[in-house]
């Protein structure tokens, strides 16, 4: 856990670098293609720079999310726009590239914020944080349901995921509610992203609790802290990381709901349905895990119950049995012991 938290979180967070991050170059005539090329080739694969005829053009582009920031031409009075809510540090990347631009000229960068977070957020990094206190919530849950409920069928145990993700969805809501004000509107739609999140990690949890046991909780922390809290997009855009954490986010289920929470309560549903779907895709995957342990129980079950008649003389028919009973019971106790410990 040590060695991969560090590579993780120090391989994605450490040293942020842009990488062919999207801005525009707003002017008309062959002047702003001329500007552009020149950023271009200073920056190399830093910038992705394209060139736009107009302001309104530009603000369209911010705020459906195609650019981080567009450098308005001006001999007196040159502006950046940008739109914070999308990304705080690629907004600032953004104005740390152009302003050295603007001083060369002589004159002061204009900063302009289209699309700014809520008060109660000023960094926009509140969604991310929700993130964190969903996953723990979730993941510590699968310890409890699937150790001390292994007992019980896999049925009374997918309900019991359904319930508990509907607690923890609702204490997320509550959470970016009445508690920080993250979400000024559409609580109901940060609700349901809550519980696909939440129940999706359960079911996937779960079921590999079958064929894992004891190592559940390491395979989570790796799925759903390490890969995920550092390619959700809530500190960097994948803009600002390396390939490897910047292709996860494309997919991987914390960018769905970090993403996702930002298009409903800031950029008017553009691309919300995108980021629903890949967490309910991961939903989907849980839910078959959960049906592969289901038939895995069933198999083990049914050789079991072909093996014990084989298993014992007929000497001794009553004590075995009663061996093999005390035994189970104290291995069930040790390994639950073990993964609460590790929780």
């Amino acid at each position: 856990m040590c060695l991969g938290m560090g590579l993780a979180y120090m391989g994605a967070f450490v040293a942020p670098e842009p990488h062919h991050l999207p801005v525009a170059v707003v002017g008309a005539g062959p002047e702003a293609k001329v500007f552009a090329q020149t950023v271009k080739d200073k920056a190399g694969d830093a910038l992705d720079v394209r060139t736009l005829d107009s302001r309104p053009a530009a603000v369209e582009q911010l705020q459906s999310r195609d650019i981080d920031g567009a450098y308005v031409l001006s001999a007196k009075s040159p502006e950046l726009i940008v739109a914070t809510a999308g990304s705080d540090m690629s907004a600032i990347t953004a104005e740390k590239i152009f302003t050295p631009v603007a001083t060369q000229q002589g004159v002061p960068l204009k900063v302009t914020d289209v699309t700014p977070t809520v008060s109660d957020d000023p960094t926009g990094q509140g969604l991310f944080f929700l993130l964190v206190a969903l996953s723990i919530g979730s993941y510590a849950s699968v310890a409890v349901v699937g150790a001390a409920g292994s007992a019980l069928s896999m049925r009374t145990r997918a309900a019991l995921v359904v319930g508990v993700s509907g607690v923890v969805s609702l204490v997320g809501a509550a959470l970016a509610g009445p508690v920080f004000h993250l979400a000024h509107h559409g609580l109901w739609g940060m609700w349901a992203m809550s519980w696909l999140y939440s129940a999706g990690i359960l079911f996937i949890g779960v079921g590999l609790h079958t064929f894992l046991k004891r190592w559940t909780t390491l395979a989570l922390m790796v799925l759903f802290v390490m890969l995920n809290f550092t390619s959700s997009g809530g500190l960097y855009r994948p803009e600002l990381q390396n390939g490897f954490f910047g292709t996860l986010h494309a997919f991987w289920n914390g960018a769905g709901f970090v993403e996702g929470s930002r298009s409903l309560l800031y950029f008017g549903g553009h691309d919300l349905a995108r980021n629903v779907w890949t967490l309910a895709v991961w939903l989907v995957v849980g839910l078959a895990v959960m049906g592969l342990a289901a038939l895995t129980e069933r198999r083990r079950g049914a050789v079991e119950a072909e093996a014990e008649p084989r298993q014992h003389a007929p000497h001794s028919a009553t004590s075995a049995p009663a061996r093999s009973t005390e035994s189970a019971q104290e291995e069930a106790a040790e390994e639950e012991m073990e993964e609460t410990v590790a929780v």
